[in-house]
């Protein structure tokens, strides 16, 4: 499937957080959510990704954004995951990656000459209304909180 663009109704879904609680896309209907796929907790690159989105919470707050991160990844990976970097947003259980494959970002990739298919790290900034606003796929993991501000703030 294609990865979705901005203008596209952004899928509904429910999934397991960190605690094994279940949260609805539709929940959140009347704010601003940032979903941004990784491909696993705990590793470098998703822990930078996650601690600088963690670092400027406040920052994200006061655009009315809500943070949900996806990966497939287990809710006792993800419990542990936030424990161990003191994330302060919630994470999604995507272990079967219905969700990734509904938003397009689930599909081959390649490392160190290695083919297989996982998560692209592509994040998605729905309005309140449930339509795509904007899709991210040039940062690195570094700086896409910034990127993320940046568009925000309309820089």
């Amino acid at each position: 499937m294609p990865i979705l663009q901005a203008g596209a109704k952004a899928p509904d879904f429910t999934l397991p957080d960190q605690n094994g609680t279940p949260v609805s896309l539709s929940d959140l209907h009347g704010r601003k959510v940032l979903v941004y796929f990784y491909p696993k907790a705990m590793t470098p690159g998703c822990t930078t990704q996650a601690c600088g989105l963690r670092d400027t919470r406040s920052e994200l707050d006061a655009h009315n954004l809500v943070v949900l991160g996806i990966s497939p990844d287990a809710p006792q990976r993800l419990k542990k995951f936030a424990e161990r970097d003191g994330l302060n947003f919630t994470l999604l259980a995507d272990e079967d990656h219905a969700v990734a494959d509904a938003f397009g970002v689930w599909g081959p990739k390649k490392f160190m000459g290695r083919e297989y298919d996982g998560i692209h790290r592509i994040s998605f900034l729905i309005d309140e209304q449930g339509q795509i606003a904007h899709v991210f796929d040039k940062f690195k993991t570094s700086n896409h909180h910034q990127v993320v501000l940046d568009y925000l703030a309309g820089r």
